[in-house]
């Protein structure tokens, strides 16, 4: 089903209107991705200083691998937050679901703003950690699917990929402000008081942010139809098998795509400070830019695949991944000069920007209004949560056994099974729904 009969029920308003209506949609759906983002990510950059609080070992890796695990394990709960969201943006509105994904992520964010420690109650610290995380993986886990869903549906045709993009622009400003957030800490407070305290700021100001984006939310127009939310197929596992092809392609986009994002943005920071030897405000400053300049890659690289087609964006992304991941990561591992490292950084986040830029939308086009949100979650959590939420624990784990060097060979194998995938996928300029068109099924 079109965009027209999804979103625009009544006469169609001026050029200008459109518009304008439609950028507001983007801009609403859009500040509650960024919120979402930043309290998820927020853990990772915090984690330097609060692994100690929970994890008490006395050995720095172990304490990280600790802390990495339950950053994992909210992972793990995306699968069901896929399914769950999925399900309630299908049947009763993408507006509804992601007015509750940010609700969730909120609670999550005061919850750990105000945990005690290890020193306090012992194993209930890290125990409650986990509780916290893994609401916030079930929020995370619908948030992607759904706003994926609907900045995919509000998007002008011939400028999908130029819309869509924003999704990983607030994602990617999530990360951004969390590091915005956590740098004037590391200058205004000692790292002995940040370890103490301060690491709780930036989650305080992740649940305040999530109410503002909640009522941002509430005005958002609906794009399902009355007509999909009443199928008997919507939000159902039943609905999906016709479109298993379609499944399989979104597993096997995320499987690589999602390791690397990962590998090349959370845990990029600990790999420099960690691996490489980089002081850490050294490492916090140059991720802070490298985000920025990616944030702002990827409306270029949506106009680009709007221009050559999400398949040949795709063949892109992975077939570069494969060649130039080993060379980058141990680049990175040997860098001493914080210039150079900014450098690889930014080449790998541009071959990345191919995939990140139509990330959503890539897997949106591949399924009909009435399993959208759920194919495009469910496959992705269940991915995402295998490759990308590991992506730290793989890394961290693979040095600690002092085999540092397999991790990048483990990176470019799961690009390699993005490469297939995105061979075999579909022209979606020619067989895509959101074209109006129906994408081969098999």
């Amino acid at each position: 089903m079109s965009i027209a009969a999804e979103s625009m029920p009544m006469a169609a308003p001026s050029a200008a209107a459109d518009r304008r209506r439609r950028i507001i949609a983007i801009v609403g759906a859009s500040s509650g991705n960024l919120v979402e983002w930043y309290d998820f990510y927020v853990y990772s950059f915090t984690a330097l200083y609060f692994a100690g609080a929970f994890f008490p070992t006395g050995d720095r890796t172990t304490e990280l691998l600790n802390a990495a695990g339950v950053f994992a394990a909210g992972f793990f709960m995306r699968p069901l937050g896929g399914w769950l969201f999925g399900w309630i943006a299908d049947t009763h509105g993408r507006r509804t679901a992601m007015i509750i994904s940010v609700l969730m992520m909120c609670g999550g964010s005061l919850a750990i703003t105000v945990l005690p420690t290890y020193a306090s109650i012992g194993v209930a610290a890290p125990a409650l950690l986990l509780l916290a995380r893994l609401v916030q993986g079930v929020s995370v886990g619908g948030e992607y699917g759904t706003s994926a869903t609907y900045m995919s549906e509000v998007a002008a045709k011939g400028q999908r990929g130029f819309y869509a993009s924003f999704q990983y622009v607030t994602l990617i400003g999530g990360q951004l402000l969390a590091l915005l957030v956590l740098i004037p800490l590391q200058q205004l407070l000692s790292a002995d008081d940040i370890k103490a305290w301060g690491w709780r700021i930036p989650f305080f100001v992740g649940a305040i942010a999530a109410v503002v984006a909640m009522f941002l939310r509430r005005s958002l127009a609906e794009t399902a139809s009355e007509a999909s939310m009443r199928s008997k197929e919507a939000g159902t596992i039943r609905g999906l098998v016709p479109h298993k092809r379609a499944v399989l392609l979104v597993l096997g986009f995320t499987a690589g795509g999602s390791l690397i994002f990962y590998t090349f943005t959370t845990y990029m920071q600990k790999y420099l400070v960690n691996t490489a030897g980089m002081d850490a405000k050294t490492a916090s400053t140059l991720m802070t830019v490298a985000l920025l300049v990616y944030m702002l890659l990827q409306p270029v690289f949506g106009m680009i695949s709007d221009h050559i087609g999400r398949k040949s964006s795709m063949i892109c992304f992975s077939s570069l991944a494969v060649l130039a991941t080993v060379p980058l990561l141990t680049a990175l591992g040997r860098a001493t000069n914080p210039y150079a490292a900014f450098g690889l950084v930014i080449l790998a986040l541009c071959i990345i920007s191919f995939y990140t830029s139509i990330s959503g939308l890539v897997k949106a086009e591949l399924f009909p209004t009435e399993v959208r949100a759920l194919g495009v979650g469910l496959s992705y959590a269940i991915a995402n949560a295998l490759f990308g939420g590991t992506a730290e624990y793989v890394g961290l784990w693979f040095k600690s056994v002092g085999h540092e060097y397999l991790f990048p060979w483990y990176v470019t194998a799961l690009c390699a099974v993005a490469l297939a995938a995105s061979l075999s996928m579909p022209d979606t300029r020619k067989h895509g729904y959101l074209e109006g068109t129906q994408a081969p099924q098999t």
